[in-house]
């Protein structure tokens, strides 16, 4: 099971780095047009960090396996409530990216 863990976990790694030079080169305009970029850029760190994460703990094996599943299921719920929303231009859906996600500056920041 740990050799598929870590498969997946590497998969991960690639598609937070797809997703982030799609989100730089291909959806550049679209995402700065509707002021996502800064929430898609967050969306692909947090994403390249779970994975990172999950990539280390596959290689201990069955030790951390709730570890590794919370982490695999906070990429869906974070980043790609993220992605969704820098999508899509919903706004809403920041009030149900959990905790610690969005982050609105002020007018004078």
């Amino acid at each position: 099971m740990s050799i598929l863990l870590f498969r997946i976990a590497a998969i991960l790694c690639f598609l937070a780095v797809a997703l982030g030079a799609f989100g730089a080169h291909a959806l550049r305009s679209m995402l700065e047009s509707h002021g996502m970029l800064d929430v898609w850029n967050k969306a692909v760190l947090y994403h390249f960090i779970h994975a990172i994460a999950l990539f280390a703990l596959a290689l201990f094996g069955t030790a951390n396996r709730g570890a590794w599943w919370l982490l695999f299921a906070g990429i869906f719920l974070f980043s790609g409530s993220l992605y969704v929303m820098a999508l899509t231009n919903l706004r809403w859906l920041g009030a149900i990216t959990p905790f610690g996600g969005i982050t609105r500056k002020s007018a004078g920041d």
